[in-house]
């Protein structure tokens, strides 16, 4: 690769929006959801689904559903997202919005896969 298309790529990367947010995964069979948020949505999808693929995700009860119902009974989506630039510390912004999304969804017991508040 030569000097001038390195220099090209370097930059569009550093141009590259970052996004942090809140997602959501939905069990199709059950409607049971998993709200959590990340600093960098890039990709998160698919590191979310290999992870459950791996047998590797820390919500036992998600991972158990997931070996029983199969990764086609789960839709992903993405509740909010907003520019990482744009804040000093993605990772608090992202865990501010989801304080908002469980409120408000309230994902525990038979509703959904998190944790209740203490």
């Amino acid at each position: 690769m030569d000097v001038n298309r390195r220099a090209q790529l370097k930059e569009a990367y550093r141009e590259m929006t970052t996004w942090y947010g809140v997602v959501k995964l939905t069990n199709t069979v059950t409607d049971k959801v998993f709200i959590a948020s990340y600093p960098n949505l890039k990709n998160k999808e698919l590191v979310l689904r290999a992870q459950l693929d791996d047998g590797r995700h820390p919500n036992a009860a998600l991972q158990a559903d997931w070996r029983t119902f199969g990764s086609n009974s789960f839709a992903y989506e993405v509740l909010e997202q907003k520019d990482a630039a744009k804040v000093e510390d993605a990772r608090f912004a992202a865990k501010q919005l989801e304080k908002h999304y469980l409120q408000t969804l309230e994902p525990y017991g038979d509703h959904g896969y998190n944790k209740p508040p203490k």
